[in-house]
């Protein structure tokens, strides 16, 4: 009998923040509850020799290449549900746990049966008094998806809040419910995967939950901050392309056509303005990107990013 947990690590060239992850899991969490699975999307750093010398014991995917936070993600839910584990537990590797989130997760879905996927309230690293991302919400009237950063008001150890969407950077989710809503969608390779996926959870009829009394850590942005020309800033200009892109995929297929308008005032308004900003910066890289972001998200068949099979 396998696990109730398959805890799932996208490694890309991030060995150091990978190997603190993992310590600090098998630190706080009950080992009886879950396995380890390291995805490596194609590191260039040797990565996956130094995790492989480090934790023999874990099960390790090469995907070879870098095929994103979505498909490479895929491949480890893939085995996750090949192998009948019950729940897959998404985490980033840029993350530290204090306490058993595993159980407390797993708990809160073995009472819930309603529910596709939880999360828990995830802190910043520098400020562990601050949320970096607590419930999902969705505003339909300006196409906006909303991360609450306030510190959660409930105390008690099983109260929960309905949230709209649930992040990849730490969601637990019910196999059975994946098996209906399908997996992260490829196409999108990196941003927004998450929302598309949540909103896929809900249309399969699950509930999605946001568990405050859980806590964790996430430095944020690791690995969206290499490689960037100092010129460019920290971010890669890339990172403009897909949150642009994904975002307008997000509009496309579950937004409300009664509200259009307002996409195109609001989101067009605040595009414009970080073209200009960009320019003014002398930050063309990233000009280009947000402006071959926001063609391929308007122009992109929605065949092509959610293939029927």
């Amino acid at each position: 009998m396998p696990k109730p947990v398959a805890l799932i690590l996208l490694n890309w060239n991030t060995a150091a923040y990978t190997a603190d992850c993992i310590s600090s899991l098998q630190q706080y969490c009950n080992p009886e509850l879950f396995d380890i699975i390291v995805a490596d999307n194609g590191s260039t750093d040797n990565s996956l020799s130094v995790l492989q010398s480090q934790f023999p014991d874990l099960i390790f995917i090469d995907n070879q290449q870098n095929l994103g936070f979505a498909k490479g993600n895929n491949r480890a839910l893939a085995y996750s549900l090949q192998h009948d584990y019950t729940y897959s537990l998404l985490l980033n590797t840029d993350t530290l746990v204090d306490e058993d989130i595993v159980y407390k997760l797993s708990k809160h879905l073995n009472q819930h049966p309603e529910v596709g996927a939880v999360q828990p309230a995830i802190y910043w690293m520098h400020e562990k008094s601050k949320i970096w991302n607590g419930k999902g919400r969705f505003n339909k009237i300006l196409g906006l998806t909303i991360s609450d950063t306030q510190k959660p008001q409930l105390t008690q150890a099983d109260a929960y809040e309905i949230a709209e969407w649930v992040t990849g950077c730490c969601m637990l989710i019910r196999n059975e419910a994946l098996n209906k809503s399908g997996l992260f969608a490829p196409a999108f390779f990196l941003y927004f995967e998450d929302v598309d996926l949540s909103f896929r959870l809900r249309e399969a009829g699950y509930e999605l939950h946001y568990l405050p009394s859980c806590k964790m850590y996430h430095e944020a942005g690791v690995s969206a901050k290499k490689g960037a020309p100092k010129k460019e800033g920290f971010l890669s200009p890339i990172i403009h392309y897909y949150i642009s892109r994904n975002h307008i995929w997000i509009l496309r297929r579950y937004g409300n056509p009664v509200f259009y308008l307002v996409y195109l005032l609001y989101n067009g308004s605040y595009y414009s303005a970080l073209w200009v900003y960009f320019k003014l910066r002398s930050r063309n890289e990233k000009a280009s990107s947000l402006i071959k972001g926001l063609k391929d998200g308007l122009f992109t068949p929605k065949a092509l990013i959610w293939p029927k099979n």
